[in-house]
C-alpha cells in the first residue's frame, strides 16, 4: 500500500502520466512537456517541491553517496499506468551506464542554472526505448524524476543500481 506522501507526489503527476502514457517517447514528446508542464510553471514546481521534501525529510528513502543517490519512489502498477516513479541526485556526478528497453522520461530539476543533467537544463527530456546513457549531473546538484515503463531499466554493470550510491560510476568530466 502506498503512504500518503506518495500519494500526494502521485496526485500532482497525475497530469503528466496521463499525457506520456500513449504518447512516442521521443523529442517531440519532450517538446510538448516543456510546453504543457513548463519549469517554471506550477505543475513543475509542485514535483520539485514533493522532491525536495521528501529527500530532506527521508520519506523518499534515497540510499548512496552524497554525490550520487536514489530511489523507486512508486512501484509500477495501476495507479501510476504502470510506470514506476525514480528520483535521483547527482552532484557533478556520471552514473552507471544503463538502457532503457521502454524509454524514460526525465524531469531535471537543477538546483544552479549551470545545472544540466546529460546536457538537459531544467525541463523536461525523453529518451527513446532502446537508448542507452551513462548519467551526467554536472553544474552542482541536479535531481531527476523518471518515469519507467514497467521500471525496466538496465544496468550494464552488475554492481550498479539506485540504491548503490557511487558504486560503479566514474566523476563527471
Amino acid at each position: 500500500m502506498m503512504d500518503a506522501n506518495r500519494r500526494r507526489l502521485l496526485a500532482v503527476l497525475q497530469p503528466v502520466i496521463e499525457e506520456i502514457r500513449d504518447a512516442p517517447w521521443d523529442a517531440d514528446l519532450a517538446a510538448a512537456l516543456n510546453r504543457r508542464f513548463p519549469p517554471d510553471g506550477d505543475l513543475f514546481r509542485a514535483m520539485e517541491a514533493l522532491c525536495a521534501e521528501g529527500i530532506d525529510a527521508g520519506w523518499m528513502g534515497l540510499a548512496g553517496e552524497e554525490v550520487r543517490k536514489g530511489a523507486r519512489v512508486i512501484e509500477p502498477g495501476p495507479d501510476s499506468a504502470d510506470f514506476s516513479v525514480d528520483v535521483v541526485q547527482l552532484i557533478d556526478f556520471t552514473g552507471p551506464h544503463h538502457r532503457h528497453p521502454h524509454g524514460e522520461v526525465c524531469a531535471v530539476m537543477a538546483a544552479e542554472e549551470s545545472g544540466r543533467f546529460d546536457g538537459n537544463p531544467r525541463g523536461w527530456a525523453v529518451y527513446p526505448p532502446g537508448s542507452a546513457h551513462w548519467p551526467a549531473g554536472t553544474g552542482g546538484r541536479v535531481r531527476i524524476l523518471f518515469f519507467l515503463p514497467q521500471g525496466a531499466i538496465d544496468y550494464t554493470e552488475q554492481t550498479a543500481s539506485l540504491g548503490s550510491g557511487a558504486t560503479g560510476g566514474a566523476p563527471a568530466s
